[in-house]
């Protein structure tokens, strides 16, 4: 958190998990206001094992989380599909990605695909390219070049929005031990 004349800025990262590639956004946060800082993506090599492919995702979210700073993450929910495979792998992406901020030691927030479109869109069923529109409107600095950029944003949007209750739980779940 940095001041800025007298209101705290809260630089805020959301991830996109994926194994392919992750998406991850970064924004600031200044009471209401939102601005965007930088969003892009982590790619691995489909043909590589897996161990390698989740290395080259803890690495890129690394080196994201070294150059913009951020003080807490967000990351996106798992749904599960009819493909069991494909929703245990991209368990396991999503794993580092809530890995890696949390090693950096910051708050991270978990949030549902369909509370993230309907805190964007406001449908829980929005399409990606309705998404990417209403990120290019709250950010319009903002030019996402992958559908997993733009979703990353809105993950960090979302958490924006979401914050305040968000951290509650997780410091009423510490409390609790569990």
């Amino acid at each position: 958190m940095r001041l800025v004349g007298m209101r705290a800025t809260i630089r805020i990262l959301g991830i996109d998990p994926g194994l392919r590639r992750t998406g991850w956004g970064v924004i600031d946060v200044e009471g209401n206001r939102l601005s965007f800082v930088g969003c892009g993506s982590v790619s691995s090599d489909d043909r590589g094992a897996m161990g390698e492919r989740l290395v080259s995702i803890h690495d890129g979210l690394t080196r994201v989380i070294e150059r913009f700073a951020p003080a807490e993450a967000a990351v996106e929910a798992t749904f599960v599909n009819k493909d069991a495979s494909a929703t245990l792998k991209l368990g396991q992406a999503r794993g580092v990605a809530l890995l890696v901020p949390a090693l950096a030691g910051l708050t991270v927030a978990e949030y549902a695909p369909n509370l993230v479109k309907k805190t964007i869109v406001g449908a829980g069923h929005a399409e990606k390219d309705q998404i990417r529109m209403m990120i290019g409107i709250l950010l319009p600095k903002a030019d996402p070049g992958t559908h997993d950029a733009a979703d990353a944003l809105a993950i960090a949007v979302c958490h924006a929005h979401h914050r305040t209750s968000a951290i509650a739980r997780a410091a009423l779940l510490k409390a609790a031990g569990a």
